[in-house]
């Protein structure tokens, strides 16, 4: 592969995520304002705050590389805040809903990994140090945010269940409470 064939996958790599992050920026406080556990509620917020630091970030290596960060939709992220949008709309409750919610957060988490894993490579392949830093800073935080996100779904997920087991409980106990009658 060529230098500069690398450099344009690079940059559309780049445009990609940038996209991506900004297409984040919408959907975090949607999250957020889902979200019942508090918890969860600030970390949504707290990745806000990030997401923005990354798109400045990204806005950092574009004047490096005297490019404009525009130009690209980002369709994987796209349908990954479709998914989420859909699953808010399902009428799950409380912490099953913050489960849901959880899920999809961290399938958008792993993408971008993935995404920041890829231009750094590149970058470092094209020897921008400095790029290489700023891309492996973001790339740290995404990994960070999916390790809290993985610890609230340690605790959401078995308030979730629990509450699955009181619905259960409370539907055989229904149906026993029918079945004893019918017997009578």
């Amino acid at each position: 592969m060529r230098k500069d064939s690398l450099r344009q996958l690079y940059v559309d790599e780049l445009k990609d995520l940038y996209s991506a992050e900004t297409q984040m920026v919408k959907a975090l406080p949607k999250l957020a304002k889902a979200s019942s556990n508090a918890e969860l509620r600030r970390g949504f917020e707290e990745h806000l705050r990030q997401t923005s630091e990354h798109v400045s970030r990204l806005e950092q290596i574009f004047e490096m590389l005297t490019e404009k960060p525009t130009g690209k939709k980002c369709q994987g992220m796209e349908g990954l805040v479709k998914e989420g949008s859909e699953t808010m709309q399902e009428g799950y409750e409380d912490a099953v809903m913050d489960a849901a919610l959880i899920g999809a957060a961290q399938r958008v988490e792993h993408y971008e990994i993935a995404g920041y894993g890829t231009v750094r490579a590149f970058a470092a392949l094209l020897g921008e140090s400095e790029q290489v830093s700023l891309l492996e800073q973001t790339l740290r935080e995404e990994k960070q945010t999916d390790d809290k996100l993985t610890e609230l779904a340690e605790r959401i997920n078995s308030q979730a269940g629990k509450l699955l087991e009181e619905t259960q409980t409370g539907q055989t106990s229904k149906q026993s409470k029918g079945t004893s009658r019918r017997a009578a």
